[in-house]
């Protein structure tokens, strides 16, 4: 189809948002003929200038071949398909599919078997039929793109050839496994595949065994094949992992003169028990004035992962650290997430730090930001941290005390203010020394947890609103939540209605109070959970 379909009009609606839906009319009513005004009923196309862009618009496609005329002025789909289109193909555990593509308005389904040598998650090109059915249905016409080329599965190995089975129930076929593309496997193992072609007579894909996981129900060959599945890396390659060992671990004095040194200053961590690596912590100390100095502490990774190195490059691929039941799979190799960026107790370290002066009333005095040196005295887990603050006792109680105290006036201000404490219950699984769960209990947010989230909130909002503010106009990542969608109010109060609670949304007025109040009406009732989902659900996505 031309490309002169999609250029932008003058006013109104765009050609590209007018066409795809010309085309899924006709799609849908193949056997009508109509003028313009009524395609333009139909599809509620109101203005003046954008009924002229669709007039238009059906004269083009009835030149291009794709709509006709029987009698001038009336247009009707061809008996020909109707245009190719692209777009993602997903598939049914049947066989069957549906394309998802930006030019048309809805899914486009495609029965079995006239998915050709398309794969779950390719990008093709696909003809859609004129029908009388009532969705738009299509045919592939051509793979563009092999979006995934490795899959998780089990080798079956015969006498003279092997196949894989693929653990996705959406990759609808096995593949053949010539047995020199066996690669050591043994029949019954889990693997991972590598496609390698479909020849246009095969019935089925051709692949190779790329690795060997192992036995099916192990815990490393599952875990591995979870990686697989979702394409999670493995490990590092041998070239990341011989610069990461080149890094010195020796801070020099001339970097120390840099910085704001803070190794003298009561600092410690507060993770989660099972913690591996530590990448931020608190410093706290009482300044003479009698006001208190808080430090907000992060690793400063940015000093050994230089711009464009083989460093950055891989931990740019992978975007983040992802955590399993019984393991992380770290953005950066072992040497700098769990050594050099982490910050262990008893250790010089490098951090990016924000450090405010609080008053008693934990409002901000003076702030500052900036690189810094220091020495964490102490690792604590959140449980504790959490029983010296129940107790007031125990090594740093003082300062854990303090800390809580100013979490807690910041908490309360923050929730005057339109924030929305919807707390969380996080299920986590107790291993046994195999890595295998023998119990699931219930992680509680509890005074531990809230007063790093409350240090992390202030210096996230205070080191944005100074970006801001600054004449460098770096640019900066903001995140930001949008009123909630006054219609998903309505479901919120008509649920909780039936359930017994009273809630009243004024229109103007911010919808967090009233949300806040019915969120402590229901707390520890069996009908909290569901209240929390339906009052998250009723939030506005955050956009950046």
């Amino acid at each position: 189809m031309s490309s002169k379909f999609i250029k932008k009009d003058s006013g109104g609606l765009s050609k590209k948002i007018i066409l795809p839906k010309i085309i899924a009319f006709f799609s849908k009513n193949p056997a009508k003929q109509l003028n313009y005004k009524q395609i333009a009923a139909a599809l509620e196309i109101f203005t003046r200038e954008d009924r002229t862009l669709l007039l238009k618009l059906l004269e083009d496609l009835s030149f291009e071949g794709v709509l006709k005329q029987e009698q001038k002025g009336k247009f009707r789909l061809k008996d020909l398909p109707v245009s190719k289109v692209t777009g993602t193909i997903d598939f049914t555990k049947s066989g069957a599919a549906y394309v998802r593509s930006e030019n048309f308005t809805e899914d486009i389904y495609i029965p079995a078997g006239q998915t050709k040598d398309a794969l779950h998650g390719d990008e093709v090109s696909i003809v859609i039929n004129a029908s009388n059915k009532r969705k738009p249905e299509g045919v592939v016409y051509e793979v563009l793109n092999r979006i995934n080329k490795d899959f998780v599965g089990i080798i079956e190995i015969g006498e003279t050839f092997a196949f894989f089975a693929p653990s996705n129930k959406k990759i609808h076929t096995d593949f053949y496994i010539p047995k020199e593309n066996l690669n050591g496997a043994k029949s019954g193992e889990k693997v991972i595949a590598t496609f390698t072609d479909w020849p246009s007579k095969a019935k089925n894909p051709f692949g190779k065994i790329k690795k060997v996981l192992g036995v099916p129900g192990e815990n490393d060959v599952e875990m591995h094949a979870i990686l697989a599945e979702f394409g999670l890396p493995l490990d590092f390659p041998e070239d990341v992992l011989k610069a990461a060992d080149k890094i010195s671990s020796v801070i020099s004095s001339d970097e120390i003169k840099l910085r704001k040194d803070f190794r003298k200053v009561t600092t410690f961590t507060i993770d989660p028990e099972d913690a591996k690596d530590f990448d931020d912590a608190l410093s706290i100390q009482t300044l003479s004035n009698g006001n208190i100095e808080v430090g907000v502490h992060i690793a400063d990774v940015s000093h050994y992962l230089k711009p464009n190195s083989l460093l950055d490059k891989e931990a740019l691929s992978r975007a983040t650290s992802v955590y399993l039941v019984d393991r992380v799979v770290p953005m950066l190799p072992e040497i700098l997430s769990n050594n050099l960026c982490s910050l262990r107790p008893n250790e010089e370290k490098l951090c990016f730090s924000a450090v405010f002066e609080l008053n008693e009333k934990a409002e901000v005095i003076s702030e500052w930001f900036g690189k810094t040196i220091i020495l964490s005295n102490k690792r604590f887990s959140y449980e504790e941290a959490q029983q010296i603050i129940e107790s007031k006792t125990g090594e740093y109680a003082k300062e854990i005390g303090q800390l809580d105290g100013l979490a807690k006036k910041m908490r309360a201000v923050r929730m005057g203010q339109g924030a929305i404490e919807f707390g969380s219950i996080e299920v986590k699984f107790k291993l046994d020394e195999d890595a295998k769960p023998i119990s699931v209990y219930q992680k509680i947010m509890k005074d531990s947890n809230r007063l790093i989230e409350d240090f992390m909130l202030l210096a996230n909002r205070r080191t944005a609103e100074w970006v801001g503010k600054s004449k460098l106009k770096k640019p900066f990542v903001y995140r930001v939540h949008d009123e909630p969608d006054p219609e998903k109010l309505k479901v919120l109060k008509l649920f909780a209605t039936r359930l017994g609670y009273k809630i009243n949304f004024r229109v103007g007025a911010s919808a967090s109070g009233p949300i806040n109040l019915l969120l402590k009406e229901v707390e520890g009732k069996p009908e909290e959970d569901i209240i929390k989902q339906m009052s998250i659900r009723s939030m506005a996505k955050a956009f950046y």
